[in-house]
């Protein structure tokens, strides 16, 4: 699978367009401004991509400010847990908290939970339930390259908000890290919603949120 990370917006938050076989996944298109979707747009043209799907990892606002620019782009709704919705119908309002605005996207059509997967080219991504920082948290995993992006669950020595949102909760949060993420193993790459790539290995070793969990158990 080929990864390619966009990192925009106010927040600086990373988008993904993730393809294999001339077929791309967007995952939490990121891009807030025109030049923004331009840019990740243009990604998908110049490497002739046919856009199979389109992912939310969780429908915090920072995360969801290119749907609607990808939804007219492709025909398409995005694809997202169920619990998305509420965050959904009240990203205009969680935005003008922040002091920014987005458009909102459409209610997604397709859901997805724990177990289900989503294919484009030769790779199968499994779908990964991982609440805490969201309740409407998931994880796209692709076991045969060892990559997965993760939203904001697991970042490079840190990990997902737990104070001052909403539905938010750190002992689920870091059940979904230890009992969901480090079993994929130490050579699973991590594509997290900010800051730069990992690996679980990395973090098993570096993170002292982790640390101090897996000590304590």
């Amino acid at each position: 699978m080929n990864v390619r990370r966009f990192t925009f917006n106010p927040f600086q938050t990373n988008g993904y367009v993730c393809h294999d076989g001339g077929e791309a996944v967007v995952i939490d298109p990121s891009c807030a401004t025109p030049p923004e979707q331009r840019e990740m747009a243009a990604y998908v043209d110049d490497n002739d991509l046919e856009v199979a799907h389109l992912l939310l990892t969780h429908a915090h606002v920072d995360h969801i400010f290119g749907c609607q620019f990808f939804e007219e782009m492709t025909g398409q709704t995005f694809k997202a847990h169920p619990e998305s919705v509420s965050f959904l119908e009240r990203s205009a309002e969680q935005a003008k908290a922040f002091g920014v605005e987005v458009e909102p996207p459409s209610r997604p059509e397709t859901f997805l939970e724990e177990g289900d997967t989503v294919s484009f080219g030769t790779v199968t991504l499994e779908v990964l339930h991982t609440p805490g920082h969201s309740p409407d948290s998931i994880c796209f995993v692709d076991r045969a390259s060892d990559q997965a992006v993760t939203g904001d669950v697991l970042f490079q020595r840190s990990i997902g908000r737990t104070q001052g949102l909403p539905k938010t909760s750190y002992p689920q949060l870091m059940d979904s890290i230890l009992h969901t993420l480090l079993p994929l193993g130490d050579d699973m790459t991590i594509y997290p919603g900010h800051g730069p790539v990992t690996t679980i290995g990395e973090e098993r070793r570096s993170n002292p949120f982790v640390k101090q969990e897996l000590e304590e158990e």
